[in-house]
């Protein structure tokens, strides 16, 4: 059987750069993977951003969004129907960052992909500096997407102190307890710079596992969660970087999570741009597209255009 693991997490917690480091350790060990970039979004950033892992042993897949949600599983179902036939060793899905976990599992237990896939890891990316106060719909999906992980994987941890590691997982059990879900997360909450991990390390998330527990659904709007899309804007790489850590400290402007995209640096190279609040990083990348990605809960498009006027 194919094993298949959910990497999960909220938006802009930093689930595919953790994948990127995730894949890139199968590959090393020979396993034939697939990538499925599972996400409601009008352009797929994400995918642009795995692009250097594809080769003969490592292939991208796309569900398109833009559909309801009835659609999209049926969507999900028959991806998944066809990369079963493609002799994979290990196939990840990466979903949107407002993803209802509960999809994964009532997908995979249907005919006849309980028959060709295995659950293997259901693990959760949680950003190290997570802000103490968050929506209730932020906490809920908080919760939700922790409670089946076998493992929370804590990042930015190269930025962040022990105390703020330890208010995470503090908080972490706040919101479990809010949804009335039983579990812990003792000895399962992974934080170590990523750039550090060892094969051990690697080791210990491959066997990670899963979780079937219980806790309270709620529903939503997804419209709170929004994801603004900005194209050709005529700015060096190293300016958009500037501008985007001003869009995040600028209330203003919303409540923005994450920033993402590329440009080119004032030398004419591909950048990938990540920004984070309080801090833009950008690092060289072999090709690009001229898009950013403004992630956010309720963000002020109009206020946020300004920074991007010419």
């Amino acid at each position: 059987m194919i094993k298949i693991d959910l990497i999960t997490g909220f938006l802009g917690a930093g689930k595919t750069t953790f994948i990127k480091k995730y894949a890139s350790y199968l590959l090393k060990q020979g396993q034939n993977i697939g990538i499925i970039e599972n996400d409601f979004g009008a352009v797929n950033v994400d995918m642009m951003l795995l692009k250097e892992l594809e080769g003969e042993n490592c292939e991208l897949e796309m569900i398109a969004g833009g559909c309801d949600r009835e659609t999209h599983r049926r969507r999900f179902k028959t991806k998944l129907i066809a990369m079963g036939m493609c002799g994979y060793d290990r196939v990840i899905v990466e979903p949107s960052g407002i993803f209802d976990v509960d999809e994964f599992f009532d997908t995979l237990y249907e005919e006849p992909l309980d028959r060709w896939y295995e659950i293997g890891n259901v693990i959760a990316v949680v950003d190290g500096g997570l802000e103490e106060k968050l929506s209730d719909q932020a906490e809920y999906l908080l919760a939700s997407e922790a409670a089946s992980a076998g493992c929370v994987v804590l990042s930015r941890c190269d930025e962040v102190s022990e105390e703020q590691k330890r208010a995470v997982t503090e908080h972490l059990e706040r919101a479990i307890e809010n949804v009335r879900c039983r579990r812990t997360f003792e000895g399962e909450i992974f934080s170590k710079d990523w750039e550090k991990l060892t094969d051990q390390d690697y080791d210990r998330l491959l066997k990670c596992g899963y979780h079937s527990t219980a806790y309270e659904k709620k529903h939503f709007s997804e419209e709170k969660f929004t994801s603004l899309y900005f194209m050709n804007l005529a700015f060096p790489a190293e300016e958009l970087a500037c501008r985007s850590e001003k869009i995040m400290a600028d209330p203003d402007c919303g409540s923005v999570f994450r920033i993402k995209g590329f440009g080119k640096n004032r030398e004419g190279q591909w950048m990938e741009l990540n920004a984070a609040r309080g801090k833009a990083a950008l690092r060289p990348i072999s090709e690009g597209q001229e898009v950013l990605i403004v992630i956010g809960e309720k963000p002020v498009k109009e206020k946020i255009e300004v920074y991007f006027a010419g």
